[in-house]
């Protein structure tokens, strides 16, 4: 039997035995095979197609962005916004994203945010002047929100049978993980056989494929019909949210001292504080804290937020270090990231979906970030004079292996057992996570990276020389990447002492209060 929280939420069984599933709280992993959709690996293609867009256009973006400011005579002070504007309406709205999922349907739902992801992409790549880009990406970034949390939660809801939905969640976290550096290669290429636009042109032929999908394959269960839209939690978490990736997107150039920098933050932590209080009191909450009751769940939340946080170092510095050290182009730039990505692949498709029906997911998360760890110290042995294959390939391929053996079974843990009419609100909390694990993670990388290589400038003389100037910054990223290795391995102690050591079939979908 339920109880009732002060807050006004139901608390989950605390059974030793799974509880069967209620018509208003089923499990999102009780349909039986054989009533599983005929049509389910379709889905899967349609779903990690529009996936794959999102992801990509995270760092598609980024090497065209030179070419942009030339032919829109962009001011170099504005040119941040092509990137931070996406990056403030995703991470911003992903929560209200994933609730309109939950009301008016996934299915609904990820259409919409297909549609209007192709437009807004269209709009951008027509773009005449730096403010209609500016616009496009913040379109982007809104449509992105509702896109991803449809999908993630579309997928939670399709494959329910254990070992396939190992598979399935394998493809995701390949995708998830992977489609950055991807999209590095992909933004190398267009830009530099076609234009900077065809990086946002592009995106208009994939919506569309993945909306003529979405009509014949997608099926969804039905949602929360005759909720409503939890409007005060809205303003705050996506107010605090806002704040706090605009506060970061900001560190980096201005300084953590910067009045720019500092209040943001502390808005984004007041508005956020005052966003959990109501929770607890709303309704129809906007993002219900029954989620984050079970301990494997929030386990798999606080791993993928210390994961991404430390991945993003491999993006960062490595992108500078081949263009900037070694004189790397832009495609060859892109190539060099791929093997991060086919490490992912390999991690999430043929090893970690393989193990986890009959493997513990916190052994698969721990062991991902050890071997993550141990590819940033590879790397931060990197000197200027170094060469790719024995030197650079080596902490890439660790890296990418160890984050695919992550990121599939986080992404399963996370949303195992969620009731089904939370799927939606579940996925956008994960993902968010994800963002701001990102956002932040760039921020402290980039400013330890940065304040090592002026340390090391000033021991060694006045860096006047291009090779002292290389000098300083490989030397920055070093430290750069042990303190990710560190950030990496305190991902792996919370994965093994926070996620169950039951069978992924168990792990989250029982709940303690």
């Amino acid at each position: 039997m339920n109880k009732k929280h002060p807050g006004g939420e139901p608390s989950p069984s605390t059974s030793p035995t799974r509880p069967a599933p209620s018509p208003d709280h089923g499990d999102a992993t009780a349909t039986p095979a054989s009533a599983a959709d005929p049509k389910r690996w379709w889905a899967l293609a349609v779903i990690a197609l529009a996936q794959l867009m999102v992801i990509l256009d995270g760092t598609i973006v980024n090497i065209a962005l030179p070419s942009a400011q030339r032919a829109l005579g962009m001011p170099d002070a504005d040119r941040q916004w092509v990137i931070t504007a996406y990056t403030l309406a995703f991470g911003g709205l992903l929560l209200l994203g994933g609730r309109i999922a939950d009301l008016v349907g996934r299915k609904r739902a990820f259409v919409i945010g297909l549609a209007g992801f192709a437009m807004a992409s269209a709009l951008g790549g027509a773009a005449a002047g730096p403010g209609t880009l500016f616009a496009a990406r913040a379109l982007q970034g809104a449509f992105a929100a509702v896109l991803a949390p449809s999908a993630l939660s579309l997928l939670t809801t399709t494959f329910t049978d254990p070992k396939e939905r190992a598979k399935a969640f394998g493809v995701y976290g390949a995708l998830a993980g992977g489609g950055s550096g991807a999209g590095l290669l992909v933004g190398g290429l267009l830009t530099e056989y076609l234009n900077w636009r065809w990086c946002l042109y592009v995106n208009v032929p994939v919506a569309l494929a993945a909306l003529i999908g979405a009509q014949v394959f997608l099926r969804d269960r039905s949602g929360r019909r005759g909720g409503h839209l939890d409007v005060p939690g809205v303003l705050l978490g996506s107010g605090g949210l806002v704040a706090l990736v605009y506060g970061f997107s900001e560190a980096g150039p201005r300084g953590w001292t910067s009045p720019w920098v500092a209040a943001p933050l502390m808005a984004g932590v007041l508005l956020l504080a005052a966003f959990v209080w109501w929770q607890h009191r709303a309704a129809g909450p906007l993002l219900p804290l029954r989620i984050f009751r079970d301990r494997s769940r929030a386990g798999a939340f606080a791993t993928m937020g210390l994961a991404t946080i430390g991945m993003f170092g491999v993006f960062l510095f490595l992108t500078y270090y081949f263009q900037a050290v070694l004189g790397y182009p832009p495609v060859r730039t892109g190539l060099a990231f791929m093997p991060v990505s086919v490490g992912i692949v390999i991690g999430a498709t043929q090893i970690a979906a393989r193990l986890l029906p009959r493997t513990a997911p916190h052994t698969l998360m721990a062991s991902g970030m050890v071997l993550a760890a141990a590819g940033m110290v590879l790397l931060s042995r990197l000197t200027v004079h170094a060469q790719y294959v024995p030197h650079v390939l080596p902490g890439l391929l660790l890296v990418g292996l160890g984050m695919g053996l992550t990121f599939m079974p986080v992404y399963a843990t996370a949303t195992v057992g969620v009731p089904t009419q939370d799927t939606g609100a579940a996925s956008a909390a994960l993902t968010t996570v994800q963002q701001i694990g990102a956002s932040l993670g760039t921020v402290l990388l980039n400013t330890i990276a940065t304040g090592a290589a002026g340390r090391h400038s000033r021991a060694h003389g006045p860096a006047d020389s291009g090779t002292a100037l290389a000098e300083a910054m490989v030397h920055g990223f070093s430290v750069a990447y042990w303190c990710s290795a560190g950030v990496l391995l305190l991902a792996a102690l919370v994965a093994a002492l926070t996620v169950r050591r039951g069978k992924p079939s168990q792990a989250g979908s029982k709940s303690s209060a």
